[in-house]
Protein backbone atom coordinates (compact mmCIF):
# COMPACT_ATOMS: atom_id res chain seq x y z
CA UNK A 1 0.00 0.00 0.00
CA UNK A 2 2.76 2.44 0.98
CA UNK A 3 4.63 1.55 -2.20
CA UNK A 4 1.56 2.50 -4.30
CA UNK A 5 1.20 5.80 -2.44
CA UNK A 6 4.84 6.62 -3.14
CA UNK A 7 4.46 5.65 -6.81
CA UNK A 8 1.65 8.19 -7.28
CA UNK A 9 3.43 10.75 -5.09
CA UNK A 10 6.48 10.47 -7.34
CA UNK A 11 4.24 11.03 -10.36
CA UNK A 12 2.69 14.06 -8.67
CA UNK A 13 6.17 15.43 -7.98
CA UNK A 14 7.12 15.12 -11.66
CA UNK A 15 4.02 17.01 -12.82
CA UNK A 16 4.55 19.61 -10.08
CA UNK A 17 8.14 20.08 -11.27
CA UNK A 18 6.99 20.79 -14.82
CA UNK A 19 4.42 23.29 -13.53
CA UNK A 20 6.98 24.94 -11.27
CA UNK A 21 9.53 25.34 -14.06
CA UNK A 22 6.88 27.06 -16.18
CA UNK A 23 6.15 29.41 -13.27
CA UNK A 24 9.87 30.21 -13.05
CA UNK A 25 9.91 31.11 -16.75
CA UNK A 26 6.87 33.36 -16.31
CA UNK A 27 8.53 34.83 -13.22
CA UNK A 28 11.36 36.13 -15.42
CA UNK A 29 8.94 38.68 -16.86
CA UNK A 30 9.78 41.49 -14.44
CA UNK A 31 6.76 43.59 -15.31
CA UNK A 32 4.42 41.03 -13.73
CA UNK A 33 3.87 42.02 -10.06
CA UNK A 34 4.97 39.39 -7.55
CA UNK A 35 1.51 39.29 -5.97
CA UNK A 36 0.25 37.75 -9.21
CA UNK A 37 3.22 35.37 -9.33
CA UNK A 38 2.24 34.14 -5.85
CA UNK A 39 -1.04 32.84 -7.26
CA UNK A 40 0.95 30.94 -9.88
CA UNK A 41 3.15 29.39 -7.17
CA UNK A 42 -0.02 27.80 -5.80
CA UNK A 43 -0.10 25.61 -8.93
CA UNK A 44 3.02 23.45 -8.30
CA UNK A 45 2.25 23.31 -4.58
CA UNK A 46 -1.31 22.11 -5.27
CA UNK A 47 0.09 19.60 -7.75
CA UNK A 48 2.15 18.16 -4.89
CA UNK A 49 -1.06 17.45 -2.96
CA UNK A 50 -3.67 16.59 -5.59
CA UNK A 51 -3.22 13.22 -7.34
CA UNK A 52 -6.43 13.69 -9.34
CA UNK A 53 -7.34 16.45 -11.77
CA UNK A 54 -10.15 17.32 -14.15
CA UNK A 55 -9.55 15.97 -17.63
CA UNK A 56 -9.39 18.74 -20.23
CA UNK A 57 -8.39 18.86 -23.87
CA UNK A 58 -6.93 22.30 -23.14
CA UNK A 59 -4.60 20.97 -20.44
CA UNK A 60 -0.87 21.28 -21.07
CA UNK A 61 -0.62 17.61 -20.14
CA UNK A 62 -2.90 16.79 -23.07
CA UNK A 63 -0.12 17.99 -25.36
CA UNK A 64 2.56 16.22 -23.34
CA UNK A 65 0.60 12.96 -23.33
CA UNK A 66 1.05 12.70 -27.09
CA UNK A 67 4.75 12.07 -26.57
CA UNK A 68 5.01 10.68 -23.04
CA UNK A 69 2.96 9.93 -19.87
CA UNK A 70 -0.23 7.93 -19.59
CA UNK A 71 -3.60 9.09 -18.34
CA UNK A 72 -5.57 6.96 -15.89
CA UNK A 73 -9.30 7.61 -15.56
CA UNK A 74 -10.36 7.55 -11.92
CA UNK A 75 -13.98 8.66 -12.12
CA UNK A 76 -16.36 9.66 -14.92
CA UNK A 77 -19.22 12.06 -14.20
CA UNK A 78 -21.01 12.82 -17.46
CA UNK A 79 -19.02 15.31 -19.52
CA UNK A 80 -16.38 15.64 -16.77
CA UNK A 81 -13.85 12.96 -15.95
CA UNK A 82 -11.25 12.88 -13.21
CA UNK A 83 -7.88 11.48 -14.17
CA UNK A 84 -4.41 10.78 -12.80
CA UNK A 85 -1.17 11.29 -14.70
CA UNK A 86 1.22 8.36 -14.86
CA UNK A 87 4.45 10.11 -15.81
CA UNK A 88 6.80 7.22 -15.05
CA UNK A 89 4.74 4.73 -17.07
CA UNK A 90 6.08 1.79 -15.06
CA UNK A 91 2.71 0.32 -14.10
CA UNK A 92 0.88 -2.24 -16.19
CA UNK A 93 -2.44 -2.11 -14.31
CA UNK A 94 -3.79 0.16 -11.56
CA UNK A 95 -5.82 -0.12 -8.34
CA UNK A 96 -3.87 -2.11 -7.25
CA UNK A 97 -0.71 -1.38 -9.17
CA UNK A 98 1.10 -4.15 -10.99
CA UNK A 99 4.42 -3.22 -12.53
CA UNK A 100 5.64 -3.95 -16.05
CA UNK A 101 9.07 -5.01 -14.80
CA UNK A 102 9.41 -7.73 -12.19
CA UNK A 103 11.10 -6.50 -9.03
CA UNK A 104 9.85 -2.92 -9.21
CA UNK A 105 7.24 -3.63 -6.55
CA UNK A 106 9.95 -4.40 -3.98
CA UNK A 107 11.97 -1.38 -5.13
CA UNK A 108 9.03 0.96 -4.53
CA UNK A 109 8.29 -0.67 -1.18
CA UNK A 110 11.84 0.03 0.00
CA UNK A 111 11.84 3.52 -1.49
CA UNK A 112 8.48 4.31 0.12
CA UNK A 113 9.75 3.27 3.55
CA UNK A 114 12.77 5.56 3.18
CA UNK A 115 10.51 8.37 1.95
CA UNK A 116 8.07 7.98 4.87
CA UNK A 117 10.79 8.01 7.53
CA UNK A 118 12.59 11.00 6.00
CA UNK A 119 9.34 12.91 5.38
CA UNK A 120 8.25 12.40 8.97
CA UNK A 121 11.67 13.57 10.18
CA UNK A 122 11.50 16.71 8.04
CA UNK A 123 7.93 17.48 9.13
CA UNK A 124 8.81 17.04 12.81
CA UNK A 125 11.86 19.29 12.34
CA UNK A 126 9.79 21.95 10.57
CA UNK A 127 7.15 21.94 13.31
CA UNK A 128 9.77 21.89 16.08
CA UNK A 129 11.64 24.88 14.65
CA UNK A 130 8.44 26.78 13.88
CA UNK A 131 6.87 26.31 17.30
CA UNK A 132 10.28 26.97 18.84
CA UNK A 133 10.04 30.51 17.50
CA UNK A 134 6.87 30.95 19.51
CA UNK A 135 8.97 30.86 22.68
CA UNK A 136 9.72 34.49 21.87
CA UNK A 137 6.05 35.24 22.54
CA UNK A 138 6.28 34.09 26.15
CA UNK A 139 8.73 36.79 27.20
CA UNK A 140 7.51 39.49 24.82
CA UNK A 141 6.43 42.69 26.56
CA UNK A 142 3.08 44.11 25.37
CA UNK A 143 3.20 47.69 24.11
CA UNK A 144 -0.21 48.30 22.55
CA UNK A 145 -2.70 46.15 20.66
CA UNK A 146 -0.82 43.29 18.98
CA UNK A 147 2.49 45.19 19.18
CA UNK A 148 5.13 43.68 21.48
CA UNK A 149 8.81 44.12 22.34
CA UNK A 150 11.42 41.41 22.96
CA UNK A 151 15.18 41.40 23.51
CA UNK A 152 15.41 37.90 21.98
CA UNK A 153 15.10 39.07 18.38
CA UNK A 154 17.18 41.28 16.09
CA UNK A 155 14.65 42.36 13.50
CA UNK A 156 10.90 43.12 13.64
CA UNK A 157 8.64 40.28 12.62
CA UNK A 158 5.19 38.69 12.82
CA UNK A 159 4.96 35.70 15.17
CA UNK A 160 2.10 33.23 15.26
CA UNK A 161 -0.73 32.30 12.91
CA UNK A 162 -4.01 32.22 14.83
CA UNK A 163 -3.29 35.32 16.94
CA UNK A 164 -0.29 36.90 15.21
CA UNK A 165 1.78 39.45 17.06
CA UNK A 166 4.17 42.06 15.75
CA UNK A 167 7.34 41.98 17.83
CA UNK A 168 10.08 44.60 17.73
CA UNK A 169 13.59 44.10 19.16
CA UNK A 170 13.57 47.53 20.81
CA UNK A 171 11.33 50.55 21.02
CA UNK A 172 11.87 54.16 22.08
CA UNK A 173 10.63 55.18 25.52
CA UNK A 174 7.54 56.77 24.00
CA UNK A 175 6.63 53.45 22.34
CA UNK A 176 6.71 54.89 18.82
CA UNK A 177 7.58 52.61 15.91
CA UNK A 178 8.74 53.12 12.36
CA UNK A 179 5.64 53.68 10.23
CA UNK A 180 6.92 51.74 7.25
CA UNK A 181 8.02 48.72 9.28
CA UNK A 182 4.67 48.60 11.07
CA UNK A 183 2.77 48.90 7.78
CA UNK A 184 4.85 46.07 6.32
CA UNK A 185 4.16 43.74 9.24
CA UNK A 186 0.45 44.60 9.29
CA UNK A 187 0.32 43.72 5.60
CA UNK A 188 1.86 40.32 6.37
CA UNK A 189 -0.88 39.70 8.93
CA UNK A 190 -3.65 40.80 6.56
CA UNK A 191 -2.31 38.49 3.83
CA UNK A 192 -1.89 35.57 6.33
CA UNK A 193 1.66 35.07 5.06
CA UNK A 194 2.78 33.01 8.06
CA UNK A 195 0.09 30.44 7.25
CA UNK A 196 1.17 30.15 3.59
CA UNK A 197 4.77 29.91 4.74
CA UNK A 198 4.21 26.92 7.01
CA UNK A 199 1.96 25.19 4.45
CA UNK A 200 4.69 25.59 1.83
CA UNK A 201 7.26 24.03 4.17
CA UNK A 202 4.99 21.08 4.99
CA UNK A 203 4.31 20.56 1.27
CA UNK A 204 7.99 20.44 0.42
CA UNK A 205 8.57 18.13 3.39
CA UNK A 206 6.40 15.53 1.63
CA UNK A 207 8.46 15.95 -1.56
CA UNK A 208 11.86 16.25 0.12
CA UNK A 209 13.38 13.90 -2.47
CA UNK A 210 12.69 16.39 -5.27
CA UNK A 211 15.44 19.07 -5.40
CA UNK A 212 13.21 21.33 -7.52
CA UNK A 213 10.68 21.45 -4.67
CA UNK A 214 13.30 23.17 -2.49
CA UNK A 215 14.10 25.61 -5.31
CA UNK A 216 10.40 26.43 -5.61
CA UNK A 217 10.20 26.99 -1.86
CA UNK A 218 13.11 29.43 -1.85
CA UNK A 219 11.69 31.44 -4.75
CA UNK A 220 8.21 31.40 -3.22
CA UNK A 221 9.50 32.82 0.08
CA UNK A 222 11.32 35.59 -1.78
CA UNK A 223 8.22 36.45 -3.81
CA UNK A 224 6.15 36.44 -0.62
CA UNK A 225 8.28 39.28 0.79
CA UNK A 226 8.41 41.21 -2.48
CA UNK A 227 4.63 40.91 -2.86
CA UNK A 228 4.24 42.33 0.65
CA UNK A 229 6.51 45.24 -0.31
CA UNK A 230 4.37 45.86 -3.39
CA UNK A 231 1.22 46.05 -1.27
CA UNK A 232 2.87 48.60 1.01
CA UNK A 233 4.24 50.65 -1.90
CA UNK A 234 0.78 50.83 -3.47
CA UNK A 235 -0.47 52.57 -0.31
CA UNK A 236 2.26 55.19 0.08
CA UNK A 237 3.30 58.08 -2.13
CA UNK A 238 6.05 57.90 -4.72
CA UNK A 239 8.18 60.30 -2.64
CA UNK A 240 8.01 57.90 0.34
CA UNK A 241 9.35 54.88 -1.53
CA UNK A 242 12.93 56.03 -1.08
CA UNK A 243 12.38 56.24 2.68
CA UNK A 244 10.88 52.76 2.64
CA UNK A 245 13.92 51.45 0.75
CA UNK A 246 16.26 53.14 3.24
CA UNK A 247 14.43 51.44 6.12
CA UNK A 248 14.92 48.12 4.36
CA UNK A 249 18.64 48.73 3.94
CA UNK A 250 18.94 49.47 7.66
CA UNK A 251 17.04 46.29 8.59
CA UNK A 252 18.89 43.10 9.44
CA UNK A 253 18.20 40.21 7.09
CA UNK A 254 16.20 37.62 9.03
CA UNK A 255 17.61 34.09 9.18
CA UNK A 256 14.36 32.59 10.45
CA UNK A 257 12.44 31.06 7.55
CA UNK A 258 9.37 30.36 9.66
CA UNK A 259 8.22 33.92 10.27
CA UNK A 260 7.58 36.98 8.17
CA UNK A 261 9.89 39.84 9.03
CA UNK A 262 10.74 43.26 7.69
CA UNK A 263 14.29 42.10 7.00
CA UNK A 264 13.25 38.81 5.43
CA UNK A 265 14.33 37.45 2.02
CA UNK A 266 17.13 38.97 -0.03
CA UNK A 267 17.49 42.68 0.71
CA UNK A 268 19.12 43.26 -2.70
CA UNK A 269 16.25 41.62 -4.58
CA UNK A 270 13.68 43.61 -2.65
CA UNK A 271 15.51 46.93 -3.15
CA UNK A 272 15.62 46.30 -6.91
CA UNK A 273 11.89 45.53 -6.87
CA UNK A 274 11.15 48.73 -4.93
CA UNK A 275 13.16 50.88 -7.31
CA UNK A 276 11.38 49.41 -10.34
CA UNK A 277 7.91 49.41 -8.77
CA UNK A 278 5.01 50.69 -10.85
CA UNK A 279 1.42 50.81 -9.64
CA UNK A 280 -0.84 48.36 -11.45
CA UNK A 281 -3.82 49.95 -13.16
CA UNK A 282 -7.30 48.46 -12.77
CA UNK A 283 -7.30 47.33 -16.43
CA UNK A 284 -3.88 45.70 -16.05
CA UNK A 285 -5.01 43.96 -12.84
CA UNK A 286 -8.06 42.50 -14.57
CA UNK A 287 -5.96 41.39 -17.55
CA UNK A 288 -3.32 39.78 -15.31
CA UNK A 289 -6.01 38.04 -13.26
CA UNK A 290 -7.44 36.59 -16.46
CA UNK A 291 -4.01 35.41 -17.59
CA UNK A 292 -3.34 33.79 -14.19
CA UNK A 293 -6.72 31.99 -14.39
CA UNK A 294 -5.93 30.65 -17.87
CA UNK A 295 -2.46 29.48 -16.83
CA UNK A 296 -3.93 27.81 -13.75
CA UNK A 297 -6.44 25.91 -15.90
CA UNK A 298 -3.73 24.80 -18.33
CA UNK A 299 -1.44 23.56 -15.54
CA UNK A 300 -3.90 22.19 -12.97
CA UNK A 301 -6.00 20.09 -15.33
CA UNK A 302 -4.99 16.67 -16.65
CA UNK A 303 -5.26 15.11 -20.06
CA UNK A 304 -8.67 13.50 -20.60
CA UNK A 305 -8.93 9.76 -20.15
Amino acid sequence: MLGEIFYWLFNMSIVASVSGLIVILIRLIRRIPRRFILFLWAIPFLRMWLPVGIGSKFSLLNLVSRFTTRTVTVYEAGPVDFTMTNSMMLADTYFPITYEVEGLSKTFQIASAIWAVAALAVIVTVLFVYFGTKSVLKDAIPVQGNLYRSDKIRTPGVYGIVKPRIIFPALPDDGSVNRYVLLHEQTHIRRMDNLWRILAFLTVALHWFNPLAWVFLKLFLTDLEVACDESVLSKIGADERKEYANCLVDALESKNLFLTSFGGASIRVRIEAILSFRKTTAIAAVALSGIVAVIAWLLLTNAPG
